[in-house]
This record gives structure tokens, sequence and C-alpha cells, in this order.
């Protein structure tokens, strides 16, 4: 390791009290998702083809979790009330799950902190570090890049619904009958 990256460590450590923000463990994962109560989905959306709406269609359907949509645009959706923000829902959330574009994921983290949350959950394919930084330094867990549909699945044994597990374990392809 050179002399300059232990410099830029050092750096990043000194400027964050926290220290640098690191992805969280699968079993990590699987306390925050055991540990909720609720979930808000940020960016909630009432196109049936959407990520947003096939995570809550899941999250309704096959958790515990009181499910809240955040989308200033919208009324409703799937039959609950759609939030503006995350200021305006009934409770706080536990987890704050984000589908939104990566550069408007740092001032949902504040919001996030603002109002109390535990955790903020960005969705597959969204990246922020300075998100994840905003949230861990305002001491809320932080997860990027990670679907919590895929995640609470593959936690719960439900990873069969939308194909993800044929129920075959086997490391040889599979021959289909004609």
């Amino acid at each position: 390791m050179s002399e300059q990256t232990l410099k830029h460590d050092d750096e990043a450590t000194a400027e964050h009290p926290h220290g640098r923000w690191e992805a969280p463990s699968p079993s990590r994962r699987l306390q925050l998702l055991r540990s909720a109560k609720s979930v808000a989905i940020v960016g909630m959306s009432d196109k049936p083809a959407r990520a947003s709406y096939f995570v809550a269609t899941y999250l309704l359907s096959s958790s515990s979790y009181t499910v809240y949509f955040v989308n200033p645009r919208l009324k409703e959706v799937l039959g609950q009330p759609v939030y503006a923000s995350l200021k305006d829902l009934p409770e706080v959330p536990d987890i704050v799950d984000i589908f939104r574009r990566p550069d408007d994921v740092p001032g949902i983290a504040r919001e996030a902190a603002e109002i109390g949350a535990k955790t903020i959950w960005a969705q597959l394919g969204i990246h922020s570090d300075e998100a994840m930084q905003v949230a861990q330094d305002a001491g809320l867990n932080a997860v990027q890049n990670r679907c919590i549909k895929i995640e609470h699945g593959r936690f719960h044994g439900n990873l069969h619904l939308a194909g993800f597990n044929t129920g075959v374990i086997s490391a040889k392809r599979q021959i289909l009958d004609r």
C-alpha cells in the first residue's frame, strides 16, 4: 500500500468520526430484516413493471412488515395511501427502502436520519457512497446495491417466488424432456 493511499485513508477516517462505511455482512443484513417491523418504499411506482411495485407486492404478501409508500406524485397504489415524504408517514419506519436515482439518495438518507429511521436500504443497482457515509455518520444502518425482496426471500426460503430457485440442487445442466 502506498504512502499516498495510507494518507488518504487516514484523512477519510478523520473526516468521518465513525470511519468509512463498509457493506454489512449477510448475517448483519439478516439481523436488520428480522428486527424491522416497518418498511417505507421511497420512489414507489404505480406501474406493475417497475421494481418498486414488484418489491411492494412481495413485502405485502410475504412478510409481516407494515409497508408504506412514498412518492409526492401519487395518492394511492395497491389500495394503500402514498405519502409525499418520509415526514408525512404515520410512524417512523425501521427501514427506508430507496428506489431513486443515486444523486437523490444522500438527501433521502438525511431525511431518514431526521425522522429517526434505523436503516436506509438502497435497492439493487443504486450505489451512493456519499449516502452510505451520511447514514453512517447519522447513526443509521446502511445497505446499498441490494434488493430487499431478494435478501428477504433468501433468508426466509422464498427465493422460488419469481423463479429464482428451481428446487433442483445440482451442478449439472438440466436436460429437458421434449
